[in-house]
């Protein structure tokens, strides 16, 4: 039995079509794509690919080496931590508040470059004045006045805090557009939008509530995390984010949430 010719040749021919064009989106998926995306960190071709396949290598991300042995958060966060105060703990929160006025302001809203504690999610508060107690994170101001605190007095001052009228998310006409990475995030850099934990879109549990906070503040936690310097974030999740964000991004995140900055009293 005869093959006829034109037949194996047009066969031929499209297996080899087929195969040109998984060849091309594949190169344009795990290379093109990648190098074409703004702020693009990648060094090779096998850093694009890997990045595009889920694999981050560690010299991708930063050359930045952390400290050994440093002290992690303790604090185990769930979606019901802390929910239960009452009137007495609020009350005792805001006795013990007195002593933060000077930096938090009156009613937990700074003027200066010192974030805003009004509305704040009680198990954020309550885990960054642990983290400061156990030396998770360190500051020259904060861990001296956190030092002499015990547990119940970590868990007022968040229970008053949190009780306080927050800052709405309103950022004016003027501002414009949210930022893509605070919108989209960085896929090809394995960077969620800032919107699925912080707010907007989603909110993830230990994550704060950054709107109205200050751009000098918050663009130094993105600098402090990326560097490795500051280290209390549960699993690194901040720390790899900010990692791969380039200093346009950081800008442009931070100066998005502090747009209503400073906030009318």
């Amino acid at each position: 039995m005869s093959t006829d010719p034109s037949r194996t040749r047009w066969l031929t021919t499209a297996i080899a079509v087929t195969l040109g064009l998984v060849l091309l989106s594949a190169l344009t998926g795990f290379v093109g794509l990648p190098f074409a995306e703004r702020g693009s960190p990648f060094r090779s071709v096998w850093d694009a690919i890997c990045s595009s396949a889920g694999l981050v290598r560690n010299r991708l991300v930063t050359d930045v080496v952390g400290p050994s042995g440093y002290t992690t958060s303790a604090v185990v966060l769930s979606a019901d931590m802390l929910q239960k105060a009452g009137a007495e703990s609020i009350g005792r929160g805001g006795t013990l508040a007195q002593q933060c006025t000077m930096c938090h302001g009156n009613r937990g809203l700074s003027d200066a470059t010192i974030p805003n504690l009004a509305g704040q999610y009680v198990a954020v508060i309550y885990k960054q004045l642990q983290d400061y107690g156990r030396g998770a994170r360190t500051s020259a101001i904060m861990s001296p006045r956190v030092a002499s605190l015990s547990d119940q007095d970590m868990r007022d001052l968040a229970a008053y805090y949190a009780y306080l009228p927050r800052l709405p998310p309103y950022h004016p006409v003027a501002a414009g557009p949210a930022p893509l990475i605070v919108q989209h995030g960085a896929p090809m850099r394995n960077i969620p939008p800032c919107a699925t934990c912080h707010g907007e879109v989603d909110h993830k549990v230990g994550t704060p509530w950054l709107e109205g906070e200050s751009a000098v503040y918050l663009g130094s936690q993105l600098q402090a995390f990326a560097s490795g310097t500051r280290h209390n974030d549960i699993s690194e999740q901040m720390r790899n984010v900010a990692r791969g964000m380039t200093s346009a991004e950081i800008e442009g995140a931070a100066s998005y949430y502090a747009s209503q900055y400073p906030p009318e009293r």
